[in-house]
């Protein structure tokens, strides 16, 4: 029989008079119920942070204490924690024991960096009529944050929201994505565990359309986070006045294989980093703008090291790409691929599916206005692009509206460091494919992919506000 899962709320495990299946992704058998967070628990959420940021103020060294102990209880419960992201999500096995991994690290990172706020002198005495003051600035926190995560990283993405809020002293109300909100609830009984105050950390489960709505309006929430599409974090940008938002968007990853590129290495590279968690990452591999010069012989090593790629059960350790997050999303991807080819693309690997599991696939021959390629595809699937010249490579590319992070593999330093200057990404990856991240670096995007910085030291820095103190030496 499967569990059913409260909500979190002021430190107390809450039921609610409405519940909502959790499936397993690849069995589409129950894994679990959770109560559906209705006005009055979102409502008590807001309210139970905003009094625990009022009354419950930690000192650095404890946050420290508490984020640092979770880091470790997450290790304790990693293989716990691995099962539910894949049973919840359809993460192939492995990649969730890194998700886990990683998740440790973010609250280790944030535990350490909760030790560093501080703020800087400001020489005001060095103007004229100043100098018998003193001055400096202060780092405090904004107070509550309304933290809403995507699927596709249920307890990493959690966690480059939530650890950096608590480590800059804020209170924090998060909505999980509803297809894995068990992870989630999962977290909330480890920071139980760790001995966070009651009211710092909530948890409400509910769709977008009332939940989300709900926090969107809440004056009493400072700042937002959020990682998802484009039009939703417009629509939140466009609601929430002036509030402060780190906003994570879609994104169409481009990675270019020059001339001069290790075509071995770029093609191991990028079989690893388009397909992993069946292409469900913002900086999946999307776009691939290969030389004209080396186009086959990369393309053929490519369809060779897809083709090593083991498909199908998320749970089977060696599974490298499992099913999609809903049969409707591989349907929807396969009616691109569809559309695609309808319209001259070739499929040069993959293209079928079975259920919701959607072979890893590469397309050529396509079209710069073709879905596939202009939107984000969110799906194992990438496109083959080739080109004779880096300028108008590097031009094609640029207008997407997204602008995440991309790569490029290249011996060539003049052209490496041209396509830095020139990519219009938050992030450019050389001899690397734009999959790459880790936790402390500052990840963030341009243009529709979003705006503000994830990593722990630089989340903290926007959710802290900057207070001047100036001393009036003169008495």
């Amino acid at each position: 029989m499967s569990q059913v899962y409260k909500l979190y709320i002021n430190g107390q495990w809450i039921e609610t008079s409405e519940k909502k299946d959790v499936l397993d992704k690849y069995s589409q058998e129950v894994y679990g119920s959770v109560f559906q967070a209705g006005e009055d628990d979102v409502n008590r959420a807001v309210e139970s942070a905003q009094e625990a940021y009022r009354s419950k103020d930690l000192s650095p060294y404890e946050r420290f204490k508490v984020l640092q102990r979770v880091s470790e209880l997450l290790m304790e419960r990693k293989e716990e924690l691995a099962n539910c992201i894949t049973k919840e999500a359809g993460k192939p096995l492995k990649q969730a024991r890194n998700e886990i991994d990683r998740s440790a690290q973010t609250f280790e990172i944030a535990a350490e960096e909760a030790k560093r706020i501080h703020g800087e002198g400001v020489p005001v005495e060095a103007a004229p009529g100043s100098e018998n003051r003193m001055a400096f600035t202060i780092k405090v926190p904004v107070g509550v944050v309304g933290a809403i995560s995507p699927f596709n990283f249920p307890l990493n993405l959690v966690a480059h929201k939530v650890a950096p809020a608590l480590a800059a002293g804020n209170a924090v109300v998060l909505k999980p994505a509803s297809t894995t909100p068990i992870t989630a609830l999962k977290l909330a009984e480890v920071f139980e565990e760790a001995g966070l105050p009651a009211g710092l950390f909530n948890v409400v489960v509910g769709s977008g359309s009332t939940v989300g709505e709900q926090m969107m309006k809440d004056d009493r929430i400072n700042l937002f986070t959020f990682t998802g599409s484009a039009e939703v974090g417009l629509k939140l940008k466009q609601n929430t006045g002036l509030k402060k938002l780190i906003l994570e968007l879609g994104n169409n990853s481009p990675v270019i294989v020059d001339k001069e590129a290790d075509i071995d290495q770029a093609a191991k590279n990028i079989a690893q980093k388009s397909f992993a968690f069946a292409g469900q990452v913002c900086i999946s591999v999307q776009r691939i703008y290969v030389h004209d010069s080396i186009k086959e012989e990369f393309q053929g090593k490519l369809v060779e090291e897809v083709k090593q790629l083991k498909v199908g059960d998320p749970n089977d350790p060696d599974t490298d790409v499992g099913p999609m997050i809903a049969e409707k999303e591989a349907i929807r991807a396969e009616e691109w691929v569809n559309e695609a080819v309808k319209n001259g693309a070739e499929i040069i690997c993959g293209g079928e599916r079975n259920e919701a599991v959607m072979q890893p696939t590469i397309l050529g021959n396509v079209k710069k206005d073709m879905k596939v390629v202009c939107d984000e595809v969110f799906a194992p699937i990438v496109s083959i692009i080739s080109f004779t010249e880096i300028d108008a490579c590097i031009d094609e590319l640029n207008e997407s509206p997204y602008g995440l992070q991309g790569g490029i593999f290249t011996k060539n330093l003049d052209t490496a460091f041209y396509a830095a200057r020139k990519v219009q990404v938050g992030g450019l990856m050389i001899n690397d494919a734009s999959q790459y991240r880790v936790d402390l670096m500052p990840y963030g995007g341009i243009k529709d992919s979003g705006n503000g910085k994830e990593g722990p030291k630089y989340s903290i820095k926007e959710m802290t506000e900057e207070r001047l103190i100036v001393l009036n030496l003169e008495n």
